[in-house]
């Protein structure tokens, strides 16, 4: 019986390739880049985490600009918009809203990280930064869009609004005054005209009359 026979020494660096083309090379005879690896799925984690951490409030409090103004001073808030919510009107424009016919009221939307700021100290603020015992007016601004209200987005919001109220009240803090605050759940929020976002900053004034 014959020795097998001995692979010439140069090959032994050779490296054979048993995989065949991709289609793209076969046809065109050149070979194509690898793909680069979606980073959606590397960060699909983190982003899902992310913003399932970030909750949303909504109050309303008077003339938006300055509630706006408070909110976004207020560390772990990480957006505002003002708007218009609790109406009948689909798409209702300052105007519209002005009429006082339209039923809805001017708020501030925000977005904010529990774990830096919780909504219970969001409620401390929206308490201190307007009167909450006058009925559809604040300071000289007078309608049902100048009306105290919290439109909550959760039963446990609907909870800690409805247990403030009782408890600034035990507390005799707007006595002889009764608080007159409506807890709403959220409706939808009608994004106001792009010249009332961060009215305040925009044109350097420090605050409103609120």
């Amino acid at each position: 019986m014959g020795s097998p026979a001995k692979m010439h020494p140069n090959l032994h660096h050779i490296r054979f390739e048993t995989s065949l083309p991709s289609l793209p090379t076969a046809l065109t005879g050149k070979p194509t880049r690898a793909a680069k690896p979606n980073p959606c799925h590397q960060t699909l984690r983190p982003r899902i985490s992310i913003s399932m951490s970030i909750e949303k409030a909504t109050f309303g409090a008077g003339c938006f600009w300055g509630v706006e103004a408070a909110f976004a001073a207020i560390p772990g808030v990480t957006a505002t918009a003002v708007g218009y919510e609790g109406g009948s009107l689909a798409r209702p424009s300052y105007k519209d809203v002005c009429t006082d016919q339209t039923g809805h009221a001017e708020v501030v939307e925000l977005d904010f990280d529990p774990s830096q700021v919780s909504y219970e100290q969001l409620l401390d603020a929206f308490f201190a930064l307007h009167d909450p015992t006058t009925m559809n007016r604040q300071g000289p601004d007078w309608g049902t869009q100048y009306r105290s209200a919290i439109f909550f987005h959760s039963p446990r919001q609907e909870t800690q609004a409805r247990a403030k109220i009782e408890q600034l009240t035990a507390e005799g803090r707007f006595k002889p005054k009764r608080i007159v605050t409506q807890v709403e759940p959220a409706q939808t929020f009608w994004r106001a005209e792009e010249y009332h976002q961060r009215y305040l900053e925009k044109s350097g004034q420090a605050s409103c009359h609120i």
